[in-house]
């Protein structure tokens, strides 16, 4: 990795930039108040969403970055990376957090929003951004999209209701649609058979109802559910109850196991895995097909292809744009470290699929 340079930065693109920076301290000073959105904290409830999420997120945080120029190789016939000084704002983008913190809710945002965005802050006396700040895009408005599919970089934006200057942004766009839009039917669904298993949980005794024995007096329908919360009450302050000879307790027949609805929400656990586009046994959904890994550095692969790839090629593209780094370099995570051993490195990312255990009955 080439060294960070330290370029002057100058008050000629001062005045507005500053003006930009003064705005978003302004509209960022309560940060439990805007930076998690409904729909997506609704989904971050959901345990396999939040776990997918984490394991990309902190892959992407963690990686460092690195400039590159591309020059023809003619006895290859293909390009090769000529690694370059890198920019001062590659170990911190933003000088007030990580750049863990920085680049795990970039990807949060492009896999809920499919979009993202960063404030310039300050610029190099060149006129290149010298630093950023993070903007939530569950608090961004683009008066000329309405979404949920980002076909280009908005000329509309406004933060907290506060217009901002589209050139004082850089706009990241997920070719994957947000999973708050593309997946409400998958995350609802889930929901339902947690509130589901909730309510059977919640209960102390085995789930059943209260009948009167024949011959004692018929009760109004009134009487019987006033009998029942009664009952229910009391199980819930003590586990002994106590009835007379004209009522009778009845406990369903159903097996507890579909009472808690285990394999609906097994599979449901499957169709969030799909929605985040992780392979399920990273998030422990079942496969049903046997599939395993066989160490770590496969899943560490498996987790880079499948999921993280198309988010690291977005900011990668974007971070390469002539709005942040000058035409002619390129911008990349470093994904050595990432992914282990140098001989997967330097040769292609295998091709064989992953090994397949037959599961054998005795």
């Amino acid at each position: 990795m080439g060294l960070f340079s330290s370029r002057k930065m100058t008050p000629a693109f001062g005045a507005e930039v500053r003006a930009q920076a003064g705005l978003a301290a302004q509209t960022t000073s309560a940060t439990y108040t805007y930076t998690i959105g409904t729909p997506e904290l609704r989904a971050l409830q959901l345990p396999t969403i939040s776990r997918a999420r984490d394991l990309i997120a902190s892959m992407i945080g963690c990686l460092d970055l690195r400039a590159y120029r591309l020059a023809w190789d003619p006895q290859e016939e293909e390009h090769e990376k000529l690694y370059v000084e890198g920019e001062s704002w590659f170990t911190r983008p933003d000088p007030a957090v990580t750049r863990n913190f920085i680049m795990a809710n970039t990807f949060s945002d492009l896999l809920f929003y499919g979009r993202a965005f960063w404030l310039i802050t300050s610029r190099y006396s060149t006129g290149f951004p010298a630093s950023f700040k993070w903007l939530p895009a569950a608090n961004i408005n683009t008066l000329d999209q309405s979404g949920p599919a980002w076909f280009q970089p908005s000329d509309q934006v406004e933060f907290n209701g506060v217009h901002i200057d589209s050139a004082n942004l850089v706009q990241f766009l997920s070719p994957i649609m947000g999973i708050v839009y593309s997946g409400q039917q998958a995350i609802d669904t889930a929901y339902k058979l947690d509130n589901a298993a909730r309510r059977f949980a919640a209960n102390e005794i085995a789930a059943g109802y209260l009948q009167q024995t024949p011959g004692s007096e018929p009760m109004s329908g009134d009487e019987l559910g006033e009998m029942a919360a009664a009952w229910s009450a009391a199980r819930q302050r003590n586990a002994i109850g106590a009835l007379n000879q004209f009522v009778e307790w009845k406990e369903f027949s159903s097996d507890p196991a579909k009472l808690q609805l285990v394999e609906a929400r097994q599979y449901q656990a499957l169709e969030l895995a799909r929605l985040a586009n992780i392979p399920p046994y990273l998030v422990g959904a079942p496969t049903g097909t046997g599939m395993t890994y066989q160490n770590a550095l496969q899943a560490r692969q498996d987790l880079y292809l499948f999921g993280a790839k198309p988010y690291i090629d977005c900011i990668e593209e974007t971070l390469s744009g002539n709005n942040v780094i000058a035409a002619g370099k390129h911008i990349e995570f470093d994904l050595d470290d990432y992914l282990g051993d140098n001989d997967m490195v330097e040769s292609p990312l295998v091709d064989t699929p992953t090994s397949i255990r037959e599961d054998v009955t005795e």
